[in-house]
């Protein structure tokens, strides 16, 4: 399958973001969650955040800066990937960044390849006939098994642990674990780490919402650049983002990378998600502009560490 097809795949599941804490049945609450959090009626919170840290390192410097100086509020890790190990010396040093595993079940490059963490007997179903974790989300639907997935999301989020990251949340790399058969690993997990997490209301797929409770925490909106902006468009699209925020707690994915030879070459200049891609989300972010559209539009950054503490109390 093609970096394209899975970005359809991904564009077609967000529907509706969720940070839970339990998975014993029923509906979330309805209603705003910065007013359930304890924030004013018409509080507008933006959780900014960095995906697929530990997959170069050009995404891991660029993420790294933003996380210093503010930039973004969170950020999420890649563990079967080279890079890690960069993004494990970051987060054992900064134990207050807000970072956390992004479950990884895929391999979407083609001049580039990762396997599982897990011994590779011990997920067979997670490998393509290369040794390599499946290319697409939707190969990745058709041959996992849900024990090999569990046990694999389980070994990433222990490397992680194990290197002295405090996590803060879960989410899923390439929406994978947004199927019928995998989902109820993934809130499993979370519960067990007793992390939120970030997922999608999948259409169609009421059963996943039955493992939902009234103690979870539903995320009001869900925004991130798609490929139909063209790059002379790329500020404005985030300037209208920003204009138009509603009351509520809104997730926002940024892809950071610094365009250099790295990571032109990881990612063979794809347009979807690519260098420069990741450099056009990165110049957006830490512009000066950005940064004044979120006081002049009264948005309050927050991170996932900042909704689990105001969801305990």
């Amino acid at each position: 399958m093609t970096l394209n097809n899975n970005l359809r795949l991904l564009l077609l599941l967000m529907v509706l973001a969720v940070a839970a804490y339990g998975f014993q049945g029923g509906a979330p609450k309805p209603g705003n969650l910065a007013e359930r959090l304890g924030y004013p009626a018409g509080a507008k919170l933006l959780i900014i955040h960095g995906d697929d840290m530990g997959v170069a390192h050009a995404v891991d410097q660029a993420t790294f800066q933003a996380l210093d100086k503010g930039f973004i509020s969170s950020g999420s890790i890649m563990v079967p990937c080279s890079w890690f190990p960069e993004v494990a010396v970051y987060g054992k040093s900064h134990q207050d960044a807000d970072l956390g595993v992004h479950l990884t079940l895929t391999s979407e490059w083609e001049s580039y390849e990762w396997g599982p963490v897990a011994p590779v007997d011990q997920v067979k179903s997670l490998t393509d006939p290369k040794g390599y974790l499946w290319n697409s989300s939707q190969e990745a639907a058709t041959h996992i098994k849900a024990e090999d997935a569990e046990r694999e999301a389980r070994a990433q989020i222990e490397r992680a642990l194990q290197a002295g990251i405090k996590i803060t949340h879960l989410d899923s790399h390439m929406g994978t674990f947004f199927t019928a058969q995998l989902f109820p690993v993934y809130l499993k997990l979370a519960h067990e780490y007793g992390v939120p997490f970030f997922a999608v209301r999948v259409p169609g797929a009421a059963g996943l919402l039955q493992l939902l409770t009234d103690k979870d925490l539903v995320i009001d909106d869900f925004k991130m650049a798609n490929a139909g902006i063209s790059p002379d468009k790329w500020m404005g699209f985030y300037e209208d983002l920003l204009r138009g925020l509603k009351p509520g707690v809104t997730l926002l994915i940024v892809h950071l990378g610094l365009n250099d030879s790295e990571l032109q070459g990881v990612m063979t200049e794809k347009a979807p998600f690519g260098s420069a891609w990741r450099q056009r989300d990165f110049d957006a972010v830490s512009s000066p502009r950005f940064a004044q559209l979120i006081k002049e539009n009264n948005v309050t950054l927050v991170g996932w560490k900042d909704l689990a503490q105001k969801g305990r109390r």
